[in-house]
């Protein structure tokens, strides 16, 4: 609602405001009028007609959603192109020195250099330009199209417009030349044919000119028009006789309409004759033509990607067409080989050579009795049916083949009983070569098993301190034992301690058992868990 301004309002008035605001709204009350005199929508909310209080609008208005702050120094003109203001008859004091124009100098002139300037021969004074500046607003400077004559594309539409009718032209003397020579060339006594009065009648059609035929399927339309302008013609999508797509089957389960889109990709008729129908959905356009040849090009070029290849449908699509096309050619080629080579193996029922008689007419010699039941009693030998596998090829000197033999889960030849394929035959000796090698097995097994039984009885070895064996001979001196366990502990200490290695120190090399054994008793094992509780 338009307020003037906020201003304190009793119970009573703001009630009545209120009823005037509803009754405004559903039409009993005439509309609110502005200063300017027209009328307000009072569906217009309030936070939208109330004017601000820093405007201090006495009367209602919608003036403060308006663009009331007009910047004076902005114009929409433009300049006027090619306009003279003044034209001399002598040179001027400060012209242009060449030709006499007040408007510029020498050196931003625009006409040809003259052998002798204006300002010398004081003859043919050039007329001055117009010369206009205009303040534009930040939009204004960026407007490309600022100063531009709509009137001026009008040209380019009756250009269009000659060429469209010259291209008609030509097509209807074509017609009517190729239709003439037609029936110029048929003889006389086939004058009152049918097909002569067709083409008698093509003649007179296109004789016709096509504004005078019936434009049913044309709409006249206005293209980009303020005020006039140029007309167009816009063919309709469809003529209005034809059956919209979704009238041809109201069943609601049918197939979906989408009318954004004027699109119906399914069937509307599915049950329909194929020959009856006009239409079978979107669908068949996308799984037909050159559209399912797109998509084979499509398909081919993400699978070549796929496998390594170096292409790109949308990059490069003359590159991906190409590799498609040799694709092709390949594969005809490679199908056609193949094709060759199963017809040289198993020979081509459909070949031009004529069939045996005996095989046409199923007749023969043989002379074969049956029984009541279809069998064959006699006159034909009944024949095992082959497998496409070679049978009953002997290698390797066999007289039967593998597979012949079973034992202990072991496929073998049955004349050598052997479980080798592929080995040489060996005959009776090799049966009896392998029997005589299982019985020593057996035995040796049996020997085996019955020395496993009896418990083997080792003897006790005794070995040093140091591991070694301990030879039979061998007595150690307990004294001797003691003074080589002193020696080694002194030795430790002079280890871990070199001040007190004397100077003159005489090394003895001789190294008794009881020394052996004093070092070997000493050695720190690191293997052994108490190595740190020993000293």
């Amino acid at each position: 609602m338009a307020t003037a301004s906020v201003s304190f309002k009793s119970r009573e008035d703001h009630r009545k405001q209120l009823e005037l605001e509803e009754a405004r709204k559903a039409g009993l009350a005439p509309a609110e009028v502005d200063e300017d005199g027209k009328e307000i929508n009072p569906h217009i909310p309030q936070y939208m007609s109330s004017a601000p209080w820093y405007l201090n609008s006495e009367k209602p208005s919608l003036k403060h959603q308006r663009k009331w702050k007009s910047d004076p120094n902005y114009t929409k003109s433009w300049y006027d192109r090619g306009a003279k203001i003044f034209h001399a008859n002598k040179y001027r004091k400060g012209a242009c020195e060449n030709c006499g124009a007040m408007t510029h100098d020498k050196k931003s002139c625009m006409e040809r250099p003259r052998t002798v300037g204006a300002k010398w021969t004081n003859m043919q004074i050039a007329p001055d330009e117009k010369v206009e500046s205009f303040e534009l607003d930040y939009d204004g400077k960026r407007d490309r199209w600022n100063g531009y004559d709509p009137s001026t594309y009008t040209r380019v539409i009756a250009e269009y417009e000659a060429r469209e009718e010259a291209r008609k032209k030509y097509l209807k003397e074509q017609q009517l030349k190729k239709l003439e020579e037609k029936n110029g060339n048929q003889d006389d006594n086939d004058v009152g044919s049918d097909e002569d009065t067709e083409d008698g009648l093509k003649i007179d059609e296109a004789k016709v000119d096509e504004s005078n035929q019936m434009d049913f399927a044309k709409v006249e339309k206005r293209v980009r028009t303020t005020g006039g302008g140029s007309t167009g013609t816009v063919r309709n999508l469809r003529i209005r006789e034809d059956t919209a797509k979704y009238l041809l089957n109201l069943d609601v389960n049918s197939a979906y309409y989408d009318p954004k889109t004027r699109s119906m990709r399914e069937d509307p008729l599915p049950d329909m004759d194929p020959n009856e129908k006009f239409y079978v959905g979107d669908n068949q356009n996308r799984l037909s033509g050159q559209a399912l040849e797109f998509k084979q090009l499509n398909l081919h070029a993400w699978e070549a990607f796929e496998k390594g290849q170096d292409i790109h449908m949308q990059a490069a699509p003359s590159q991906a067409e190409l590799l498609y096309k040799s694709f092709k050619i390949k594969k005809e080629k490679l199908k056609s080989e193949t094709k060759e080579k199963i017809m040289e193996k198993y020979g081509n029922a459909a070949s031009e050579e004529p069939l045996p008689r005996e095989l046409l007419l199923g007749q023969s010699e043989r002379e074969i009795e049956y029984d009541r039941t279809g069998r064959i009693i006699k006159g034909q030998d009944t024949s095992v049916p082959k497998s496409k596998y070679e049978e009953d090829v002997y290698i390797n000197n066999h007289t039967s083949v593998w597979g012949s033999w079973w034992k202990d889960h072991q496929w073998g030849y049955k004349c050598c009983k052997q479980t080798i394929k592929n080995s040489y035959c060996t005959g009776l000796a090799g049966i009896e070569a392998a029997e005589a090698s299982a019985d020593l097995m057996k035995a040796n097994m049996a020997r085996k098993e019955a020395a496993e039984e009896e418990p083997v009885q080792h003897e006790e070895k005794r070995l040093a301190t140091w591991g070694t064996d301990v030879p039979d001979d061998l007595v150690l001196d307990k004294k001797k034992l003691a003074e080589s366990l002193k020696k080694e502990d002194e030795r430790r200490r002079e280890e871990r301690d070199e001040r007190k290695r004397k100077y003159n120190v005489k090394w003895n090399d001789e190294v008794t058992a009881e020394d052996m054994e004093a070092y070997r008793m000493k050695k720190i094992h690191h293997d052994d868990p108490m190595k740190d509780f020993l000293h």
